[in-house]
């Protein structure tokens, strides 16, 4: 078996080999431009907690448009919510929230909880599988990219991953999903880079790093790399138990643990930032957002049932959580961001709920973020067919865009880079940069590095330049969907450093990787050509 079949073949992640309060974690970490949410990251300090509503919210009856409301009336009398229940936001008129979400009001009126209107992208996809592989990739509608727009981040910051990590810079998990819920977060990957682990005190020794020798064979290389893998996730649970026993928790915000998963699951964020773990990334989810049915309680009246208990759930998790963070004195580091597949339609059906639709809105909370609305609400046409939804005025490419820069502080080229468009931003958070570029490089040099190009960005050529320990190196040029345009080095080479001039001067401008595979080793680095 050829190691990238290996690849698609292996679990999506790393299982670190303990729970915290029944929650698995899941480290997430790859060199691959194939896997979302992997690599590592520029020290920015900054912390980013992504929520995904799996199954497509209901942005209308979350974000009420109550300026349209005789219009939406018309065509979801049955699900929606009244008037005189909708919670009107302070200093903005004709917006309210869904009842059930008395906490983020607040949140907003104190200028924590910033909202960006009708979220979406050009030509949407109604399935819950190609949608969710989009907002991961953040491709358009029609390529299919095997890649995640913060695991290309986390690769542009640190390009040696995993090769000599964890180290002393960065010993902590790259990005950690906190649940048991895993198939959205990973779904539409084509490589993994991972296993699960679930005896680490036996299981090749992981303890003290003794696998063992491998035979000089492919079955023996893929062993190997089996094993590094390994390692590497018993290591990083190791530091992510000492975390969790050092942090706490003050806030008494938190329901008891089992009321609401969420809030289990953000408590645990929580906990870990507060324990001193230099993970930056972080994903939780809530499911049971696909309410084509008995979305809302026909008896007990529309602000009530199915999607109100889930946002009810989504509303006291982050409250708590924001006032966790806040308590432990770290909320000058953390911003949160909420997003799901897809919206739902206009009208809704006959079964009191609603079906698959387009633009939704967008949450982000925090210190950091502009306790704002931004955009305007949907507009909703005097005549609407079970067809019909709503337009999309900005695309969730440009809050990604937004938060790499304003957030984690990546230069605007290399925000370019990792979006493989060029995508304007919005003025979403404050001027909270804080990190500097000769950490940065000397975070991007971390690890052991085999594979470099020069310049970079460039318009025409580029020099890569690539190590071997002499033996057989093999590097290819792929493009941002993982196909192969060229092979730039396929032979046995000396031991030492050795360099390949690359004219890319027939390609059009954009983002493409140098893929070096070496034995077990493979690295992958990322290079823009501009106009």
């Amino acid at each position: 078996m050829k190691r990238r079949d290996f690849l698609k073949t292996s679990t999506p992640f790393a299982v670190l080999p303990f729970a915290l309060n029944g929650l698995p974690l899941r480290a997430l970490g790859s060199p691959s431009i194939m896997s979302a949410l992997h690599g590592a990251f520029v020290d920015t300090d900054h912390v980013l907690v992504l929520i995904q509503l799996n199954g497509g919210n209901d942005g209308l009856n979350t974000v009420i448009p109550v300026d349209q409301y005789a219009n939406l009336s018309k065509v979801r009398s049955n699900v929606m919510i009244s008037q005189t229940k909708v919670l009107l936001l302070d200093d903005v008129n004709g917006t309210g929230l869904h009842p059930a979400m008395t906490g983020m009001r607040q949140m907003f009126n104190d200028g924590k909880l910033g909202i960006v209107q009708n979220v979406g992208y050009p030509n949407p996809d109604f399935s819950h599988f190609r949608s969710t592989d989009i907002w991961m990739s953040g491709s358009d509608s029609d390529e299919v990219i095997t890649s995640g727009w913060v695991g290309r981040y986390l690769s542009q910051e640190f390009p040696n991953f995993p090769d000599g990590f964890p180290n002393s810079a960065m010993p902590d998990p790259l990005a950690l999903q906190v649940g048991s819920v895993v198939a959205p977060v990973c779904q539409g990957l084509s490589v993994n880079m991972g296993m699960a682990i679930s005896d680490p005190t036996t299981y090749y020794q992981l303890i003290t790093g003794d696998t063992g020798s491998v035979p000089n064979t492919r079955a023996g290389k893929e062993l190997d790399y089996i094993r590094t893998v390994a390692y590497q996730a018993n290591e990083y649970g190791k530091v992510v138990k000492a975390a969790a026993e050092k942090g706490n928790n003050l806030s008494d915000k938190y329901p008891s643990t089992g009321q609401n998963r969420l809030a289990d699951q953000l408590k645990i964020v929580a906990q870990l930032i507060s324990g001193g773990l230099k993970t930056r990334v972080y994903v939780v989810s809530l499911g049971g957002f696909d309410t084509h049915a008995s979305q809302v309680d026909i008896t007990g009246g529309s602000e009530n049932g199915a999607h109100a208990n889930l946002l009810g759930q989504v509303s006291e998790a982050i409250v708590a959580f924001q006032d966790d963070i806040e308590k432990l004195g770290l909320d000058n580091r953390v911003l949160g961001m909420t997003f799901s597949e897809f919206g739902r339609r206009i009208a809704s059906n006959f079964s009191y709920g609603t079906d698959h639709g387009t633009a939704a809105p967008l949450f982000l909370f925090g210190k950091h973020v502009k306790g704002k609305i931004t955009g305007e609400n949907p507009q909703i046409p005097s005549t609407v067919t079970a067809a019909d939804n709503l337009q999309m005025k900005h695309d969730f490419r440009q809050v990604y865009a937004s938060v790499l820069k304003d957030w984690f502080c990546l230069p605007e080229t290399d925000v370019d880079t990792v979006m493989m468009h060029e995508f304007d931003t919005l003025d979403l958070l404050d001027d909270a940069c804080t990190t500097s570029s000769a950490r940065r490089e000397d975070l991007r040099r971390s690890g052991n590095a085999w594979i470099t190009n020069y310049p970079n960005p460039f318009q025409f050529s580029t020099t890569v330049r690539f190590a071997s320990e002499g033996g057989h190196v093999n590097v290819q040029l792929i493009d941002s969907q993982g196909r192969t345009l060229r092979t730039l080095v396929d032979a046995v080479y000396p031991m030492g450093e050795h360099n390949v001039f690359v004219d890319m001067s027939d390609l059009p401008a954009g983002t493409y990787y140098c893929r070096y595979q070496r034995d077990s080793y493979q690295q992958t680095k990322a290079m823009l050509k501009v106009r």
